[in-house]
């Protein structure tokens, strides 16, 4: 029997979907304990909290800050990071325009992108090109610790960083690390929805976009969107990276798969 508070989650559900994707809509049970906790706070129903969210729209960074998933870490799924060190930076080094662009999508608190920064600083193929990382989240507050660069020194964000990496990219501050102006200056973050109509206006043309663990959060609807503006966006010849367990076959015939002995990834065909 479907109560009303299930009917009141299912609109709930609908406009997170309406607004950035996220399909909640077949999981209700998991909307509902993102956010008890909130409504609790505010002695909010579920049908108050809905319509408490169209009356302020900076509670709607909260929500997004509930329902999103935020875990990452310095050089996490280090197989493909290798692969893109060696193999793919490479193929820019003679650049026509001399620069390379690359978007971090659904950056999170800015672990990806430093550590795109920290390869291509370590690999010493740039040192005369322009180095452009477009770093975005839809998380309004995700983002503003993104941008400050400092993270707690027992944080699970150093799970996989070893000694030589804190020694030449982090500064000791105090209880924190906080990542050296070198590679904060490659960076710039900005808020972006991946629905958005416009995405190709806003991120500009890139060489290599990285995406992952996101699309599994998506219905495919969404995902052929989000595709088919990667596609617009990457220059020819152009990488797109995503999570290991992430796959676009079928999705779109204008990527080629790279198959290498431990990782997969797309090339833009042209």
């Amino acid at each position: 029997m479907i109560t009303n508070e299930q009917n009141y989650l299912g609109d709930l559900a609908n406009y997170i979907y309406d607004f950035c994707g996220i399909d909640y809509k077949n999981n209700l049970n998991n909307l509902k304990m993102k956010i008890e906790a909130r409504i609790k706070e505010l002695g909010l129903s579920v049908w108050e909290y809905f319509g408490y969210i169209k009356m302020e729209p900076e509670e709607l960074d909260v929500l997004i800050e509930l329902i999103t998933v935020n875990e990452t870490y310095f050089f996490r799924e280090e197989n493909l990071l290798e692969e893109f060190k060696n193999s793919i930076l490479p193929e820019y080094i003679n650049s026509a325009n001399n620069n390379i662009r690359i978007w971090s999508a659904a950056c999170s608190t800015g672990e990806e992108p430093y550590t795109i920064g920290m390869l291509i600083e370590d690999s010493g193929l740039f040192k005369d090109h322009e180095v452009q990382i477009i770093a975005t989240d839809i998380n309004k507050m995700v983002l503003e610790r993104a941008k400050k660069g400092l993270y707690k020194k027992n944080s699970l964000s150093f799970r996989r960083t070893t000694k030589d990496v804190y020694d030449k990219f982090f500064i000791d501050h105090g209880e924190y690390y906080k990542v050296k102006d070198e590679i904060t200056k490659m960076v710039e973050f900005k808020r972006i929805n991946l629905l958005d109509n416009d995405l190709e206006e806003k991120i500009g043309k890139c060489d290599i976009i990285f995406c992952r663990n996101v699309l599994i959060y998506f219905d495919e609807y969404a995902i052929r969107k989000i595709i088919n503006d990667f596609y617009r966006i990457l220059n020819p010849g152009g990488y797109l990276l995503l999570g290991h367990a992430e796959s676009i076959t079928g999705i779109h015939s204008g990527f080629e798969v790279i198959h290498k002995p431990s990782v997969f990834y797309y090339k833009r065909k042209g």
